[in-house]
């Protein structure tokens, strides 16, 4: 059998390395053709309801204007009872009104989307209330601006991060009742001229709110 010439021999080594190289491509290609890009999805946690997605930080927002009252309200009939100056019994009563009306309304939307709600304070907050129970007169006064001022300017941060972001009509108009009520109680809060912005805690990072923070209490409590 003639040997074949160099140039032939070369060429059906090409050939085969060709052949190999396909074949090893193949199985990629294939692979690459098979994967589809995600659909446009909600995040983990999600759930679909009749007024839109409700998303984790909707459920969180929902359970956090339910705390919000459970112990604002209690802190407002103190101030009410014993604020040394019209002021802080103004910003008492405005404290009672509004969330009572607000967590009418929380209790409604919980009730919509199917959502379970705190029925008590956190333990962060009942100290918080300790704290206002155990103060009398001028420190009382102090504590009640300071303590509710600095709550509602963080949550003030959380409820505008809803309402600009919910795909929910239902949290969608809770976070717009939620807007008005804080900014009221912030304004009147400022109002009795005992509030230290510059010991006021900043924004919350990400979605904390001023239920779980810890408030300022300039001085601590004095006896």
């Amino acid at each position: 059998m003639s040997r074949l010439p160099r140039s032939f021999a070369t060429l059906l080594v090409i050939l085969a390395m060709i052949s190999t190289a396909a074949a090893l491509l193949v199985p990629v290609v294939r692979s690459a053709g098979s994967y589809r890009s995600p659909q446009a999805q909600d995040g983990p946690g999600t759930v679909q309801t009749p007024t839109g997605p409700l998303t984790p930080l909707d459920r969180d927002f929902v359970k956090r204007v339910r705390l919000a009252g459970l112990w604002e309200i209690p802190a407002g009939r103190m101030a009410l009872a014993k604020g040394g100056s019209p002021e802080v019994r103004t910003a008492g009563r405005h404290l009672v009104d509004g969330h009572t009306d607000l967590d009418r309304a929380v209790l409604a939307t919980a009730g919509t989307l199917g959502l379970d709600v705190p029925s008590e304070p956190s333990v962060q907050q009942k100290a918080w209330l300790k704290q206002l129970d155990d103060a009398q007169g001028a420190e009382f006064d102090r504590l009640f601006a300071n303590i509710l001022r600095n709550a509602h300017g963080q949550v003030f941060a959380v409820v505008a991060q809803v309402r600009a972001g919910t795909q929910n009509s239902t949290v969608r108009d809770l976070a717009t009742m939620a807007n008005s009520t804080v900014l009221d109680h912030m304004s009147v809060l400022e109002a009795t001229r005992l509030v230290k912005f510059g010991e006021l805690s900043g924004p919350p990072a990400g979605t904390s709110s001023p239920t779980t923070a810890p408030a300022p209490t300039p001085g601590g409590t004095q006896r």
